[in-house]
């Protein structure tokens, strides 16, 4: 179940459409603010290296803002849902009915929020450009316990590829962004965690 939890905050997100810097530049926080809160829709594929070495692959829909699902393939196939200001880790080993939490206690509130502003946002611990990458590094400031999210954007065009997880305990959760359409119609059953929850006799 621990494994789960991480997944909370371990999966992937694929933006483009908007006009930002060229190759070789380094992408300021107020246009990455923009990209995201541009970001209405996402639908895609993901690969994802857990702290242990394993790799899970599955499916991502985001509505932005407050939600998300994540379908995790077989083996695993659990799903995590995000709406209504929570967010529900479906095991299905579980009998129990899924586990909860506040959707602002979990790095996914950061990308999720209405108006992502992280030019002044106190949440930005970390702007960093290699060369080939503009990586950001976020964390709720008042709740450092939540863990923190790291965004690897490339430029031309513009697409966040790794979306990097540490957890207060210090490990590390991977994602790499496969196939993604952006924009597009997702239908707003998919982050209903009551009626998923009725779905499966809870």
């Amino acid at each position: 179940m621990n494994r789960l939890r991480r997944m909370i905050v371990a999966a992937p997100l694929a933006l483009a459409g908007l006009a930002l810097p060229a190759l070789g530049q380094e992408i300021p926080l107020a246009q990455i603010s923009a990209y995201l809160n541009g970001l209405q829709t996402v639908e895609g594929q993901f690969t994802q290296i857990n702290g242990d070495g394993t790799l899970a692959t599955g499916r991502i829909y985001i509505k932005r803002p407050g939600r998300i699902r994540f379908e995790y393939d077989p083996p695993e196939e659990a799903l995590v849902i995000a709406g209504g200001g929570q967010l529900a880790i479906f095991d299905p080993r579980s009998n129990t009915g899924p586990e909860r939490y506040p959707l602002n206690q979990t790095p996914l509130n950061i990308l999720l929020q209405r108006n992502v502003d992280l030019d002044n946002a106190r949440m930005v611990t970390g702007h960093d450009y290699d060369g080939l990458t503009t990586t950001l590094t976020a964390q709720d400031p008042d709740h450092p316990e939540y863990g923190s999210i790291r965004l690897v954007f490339t430029n031309g065009p513009v697409e966040l590829r790794q979306w990097i997880i540490a957890d207060s305990g210090g490990g590390e959760t991977t994602v790499i962004l496969g196939d993604v359409t952006v924009g597009g119609t997702i239908r707003e059953s998919l982050f209903n965690i009551q009626s998923e929850m009725r779905r499966r006799g809870f």
